[in-house]
């Protein structure tokens, strides 16, 4: 690139700016798009995000920006984001080798054992909110714990929407809380703070929610306690899985042991994933005596499994690379849009118009956490969300003296809780894909997700929870 060229880039940063009008008919028509193209004509969601995207482009071509500049802005977006591609295809293989290497017929076998209807639910969410906070990723729990719940939810009858969105909230909690997720460290860093004065903040406004959510799934499980399944069912389901596996748990198990031992070390998810897999793979071939080469292929797109009884068997062949493929090329278009709304400007100049008349903290808070999730809407991406969030303000938390540790919480209670409800960013069109649920099926069962945001407003209105500096 010559120089006289970077200096144009650098001095249309400056000079193409969308004014209010053009970022509010710019971003509504995103909305409009989606939407309508969803519920009206139900288009399938990627030819939408095609057409989002090349409206949002339309908008940037009108500010000025060549097409050179408008490509160099969503493969910026993508490349923000590639931590989480990368993730997207390891946790493919993750679900398949654990497939493979007997560690969820074990996990199903020994479930349906302990757990009923009438405590499945407050179980569930408790054992993702306890696998969560101890590695730090809600995708990981999503994608192991999470796929093992929804298949003993359907073996004891309960509402598939309700388990996902049970697990859901559950791997949340820990994304949000734990001292290694990465969504918990970027919200401190972007807005501030120390990590732990973060997370004590977060503790406020968590807690309560947690506890409300706790009570309400334990009506829910106890709405479906008639529903337990015949003794025989529950054998013929376990006889079904010993008859392909070889379940002894010290050995079956040592993948997820791997997983968690190296999360617990803060290992990167990537590297961690990726011992996982190895041990899993080493599981299959040698104790399961599977041949290796179905093992290898099935990285790439796992098969049935045969133990006879249809659901269970569909439910062995989830995994591979190429079941990620939809939630890929779908959060590929979404982070290339949010890539030209966020260089562009649209995004930031229709969000300061509302901050500058904001002047009450419990508004301040609300707008904070309206931010994140119009920010998830537009960007398709919690991380970006979660940094022009702070961004934008920063300065607002500091002129009416209130801690930094509240931006930073009310930035994750926007971005961090509303990713997962939304289809089209990469976490909603992951957990979608994971758990064989639509984001707008499990959504209204998510509690902790659109619960923590209500109950932080109105804690802060009443200057419960509000830190001062």
């Amino acid at each position: 690139m010559t120089a006289s060229y970077r200096a144009l880039i650098e001095v249309s940063d400056v000079t193409h700016r969308p004014g209010f009008l053009q970022s509010l008919v710019c971003f509504g028509g995103v909305l409009l798009l989606i939407s309508g193209g969803l519920f009206v004509f139900q288009i399938s969601l990627h030819a939408i995000m095609f057409l989002a995207l090349l409206w949002v482009g339309l908008h940037a071509r009108i500010l000025g920006h060549d097409f050179p500049r408008i490509r160099r802005m969503m493969s910026d977006g993508i490349h923000a984001a590639l931590p989480a591609i990368y993730i997207f295809i390891l946790i493919g293989m993750v679900i398949a080798s654990f497939m493979r290497s007997g560690t969820i017929a074990s996990l199903i076998y020994y479930g349906l054992e302990l757990l009923s209807p009438a405590v499945f639910l407050v179980a569930g969410v408790l054992l993702c909110s306890f696998m969560s906070v101890a590695t730090g990723t809600a995708w990981g729990t999503v994608g192991t714990i999470g796929v093992v719940l929804m298949g003993i939810g359907e073996a004891m009858a309960i509402t598939l929407p309700v388990v996902a969105g049970m697990v859901v909230a559950g791997a949340t909690f820990g994304d949000k809380l734990s001292p290694v997720s990465d969504t918990t460290n970027l919200a401190a860093m972007s807005a501030g703070t120390n990590l732990y004065r973060h997370i004590h903040s977060m503790l406020y406004t968590t807690v309560p929610t947690y506890l409300l959510m706790l009570v309400i799934f334990t009506g829910l499980g106890l709405s479906y306690a008639g529903q337990t399944l015949p003794r025989e069912n529950i054998l013929d389901i376990q006889s079904a899985l010993a008859g392909s596996f070889q379940l002894n748990p010290f050995i079956t198990l040592l993948p997820l042991v791997v997983m968690l031992v190296l999360s617990l070390r803060r290992f990167s998810p990537e590297m961690t994933m990726v011992a996982s897999i190895c041990t899993a793979l080493l599981v299959a071939v040698l104790w399961q005596n599977a041949p290796p080469v179905a093992v290898l292929n099935a990285l790439w797109s796992n098969t049935p499994g045969s133990t006879g009884i249809e659901s269970l068997d569909s439910l062995l062949g989830r995994g591979g690379i190429l079941s990620m493929a939809w939630t890929l090329f779908l959060s590929l278009m979404a982070l290339a849009m949010g890539g030209v709304l966020h260089e562009s400007g649209f995004l930031e100049v229709l969000l300061k118009r509302i901050i500058d008349r904001i002047r009450h903290v419990g508004a301040l808070v609300a707008a904070t956490i309206a931010a994140g999730i119009t920010g998830n809407l537009a960007l398709g991406e919690a991380y970006i969300s979660i940094i022009l969030d702070c961004q934008l303000f920063k300065k607002s938390y500091s002129e009416i003296n209130v801690d930094k540790a509240v931006l930073s919480r009310s930035v994750e209670e926007g971005a961090t809780l509303s990713t997962g409800l939304i289809p089209w960013t990469t976490a909603g069109a992951f957990y979608a894909a994971t758990l064989g649920i639509s984001a707008l099926d499990y959504a209204p069962y998510a509690l902790l997700n659109y619960l923590n945001p209500i109950v932080s407003i109105v804690l802060v209105s009443f200057g419960i929870g509000l830190m001062r500096r």
